[in-house]
């Protein structure tokens, strides 16, 4: 299998893209047909290449893991909330049905 060749001017374009739009890094791999790895590894190396800090693996998985706490805590809230609002009708109703076999 042959390695594709890319310019130097190409991985720097492709690198800033990658940094600065905002885009998630897999989706640009796709739109220029590389490999993801590929261009994880272009980041990297230019990271270090000027000295700018690069996460962990385990710090990528973090943020997921919070952002999914904090979807589900949403989540529970609204069931909570709507559970309390069919209480306190169940409860009136109750008390009202209560009332009217007496």
């Amino acid at each position: 299998m042959a390695q594709k060749k890319y310019t130097q001017e190409f991985k720097d374009s492709t690198i800033q893209l990658a940094l600065n739009s905002g885009e998630k890094i897999p989706k640009i791999a796709q739109d220029l047909d590389l490999h993801v790895k590929t261009l994880y590894a272009w980041i990297n190396a230019y990271k270090r290449s000027n000295n700018i800090p690069t996460r962990a693996k385990k710090q990528f998985q973090e943020p997921n893991k919070k952002e999914c706490l904090e979807e589900e805590l949403k989540r529970v809230k609204k069931e909570l909330a709507i559970a309390k609002q069919e209480r306190d009708i169940l409860k009136k109703a109750t008390a009202y049905f209560a009332k009217e076999t007496i």
